[in-house]
């Protein structure tokens, strides 16, 4: 089974292209929640990151991962990979 992996972002935030790009590289799907200016999702968003209301915000099977600085932080330790691979 594929990973779940949710990913909030702004359409123009530099941050959240990056961990996108992260994210296409690996070929992985992930469903985006573009939050422009809602604040509401924003709310939404950070009840669910632990009250971090910066973006992007990034889910792996509703784990919070964090955001884009964590992604490639994850991938430098080599653990990304093991948390985008599918399971069984």
């Amino acid at each position: 089974m594929a990973p779940n992996i949710e990913i909030y972002t702004w359409s123009t935030c530099p941050f959240c292209i990056r961990a996108k790009a992260l994210l296409d590289s690996k070929g992985v799907q992930y469903r985006e929640y573009v939050i422009d200016g809602d604040e509401g999702a924003r709310a939404q968003m950070a009840v669910r990151a632990n009250g971090r209301r910066t973006l992007p915000q990034i889910f792996i099977n509703d784990q919070h991962i964090g955001g884009c600085d964590d992604a490639y932080a994850l991938e430098r330790q080599g653990k990304l990979d093991a948390l985008l691979q599918a399971s069984d």
